[in-house]
C-alpha cells in the first residue's frame, strides 16, 4: 500500500487491492462514475477480481461493460498477478459494500455489518448501527453498547437491509 490507497478496505493486506484502485480509480471518475470496492481473492473456479461501480441514478449494465472493457486493457498492461483471474464490474447492488473511509462517513445512521482481520474481544463480525467516524476509527453500536474498531482492522463491511 502506499499513500494513494490508506482509507481503502483490504489494500494492507492485499496489494493487489490497492494496485487496481490506483489504475481504476481515474478511469471511473473521468467516466463519471464511483469506484466504490474493489475484491480481489480466490473462490471456486479461480481467483476473481471484482470491482462494484455506482453513480447518481444508478449504475447500467452499459455502464459496467464500458468500464469492464476500458479496464481489462489497463490491468492487463499495468497489474503483475500471480496467474489467471477472472474480472466482474457490477452495481454495488443491496447490501452496499463499504469500500472506503468516506462511505463509513456517508452512511453514518444505517445499519452495518463489518468483518474484521482480527477479533475484538474474541469476535470478528459486527453488526449494528454506524455511529460514525473518528479519525481513524469506526464507531458502532452493537446490542446496545459502542465497539470502536480501526478502520486498518476492517477487512469486508456492507450496508444492510
Amino acid at each position: 500500500m502506499d499513500a494513494q490507497t490508506p482509507n481503502i478496505i483490504g489494500a494492507a493486506s492485499n496489494p493487489v487491492i490497492g494496485r487496481v484502485w490506483q489504475m481504476a480509480e481515474p478511469l471511473c471518475r473521468g467516466e463519471g462514475v464511483e469506484l466504490v470496492c474493489v475484491e480481489y481473492g480466490r473462490e471456486h473456479g479461480g481467483r476473481t477480481l471484482r470491482i462494484y461501480l455506482d453513480k447518481a441514478g444508478g449504475i447500467t449494465l452499459d455502464d459496467c461493460a464500458r468500464i469492464s472493457r476500458q479496464l481489462s486493457d489497463i490491468l492487463d498492461i499495468g497489474l503483475e498477478t500471480a496467474g489467471a483471474y477472472r474480472l466482474e464490474v457490477s452495481s454495488p447492488g443491496i447490501p452496499r459494500p463499504l469500500g472506503k473511509m468516506d462511505d463509513f462517513i456517508r452512511f453514518s445512521g444505517e445499519r452495518v455489518k463489518i468483518r474484521t482481520t482480527e477479533p475484538i474481544d474474541g469476535q470478528k463480525n459486527f453488526s449494528g448501527i454506524l455511529t460514525g467516524v473518528n479519525g481513524s476509527t469506526v464507531h458502532l453500536e452493537v446490542d446496545n453498547r459502542p465497539v470502536a474498531i480501526a478502520f486498518a482492522d476492517i477487512a469486508k463491511a456492507h450496508t444492510l437491509i
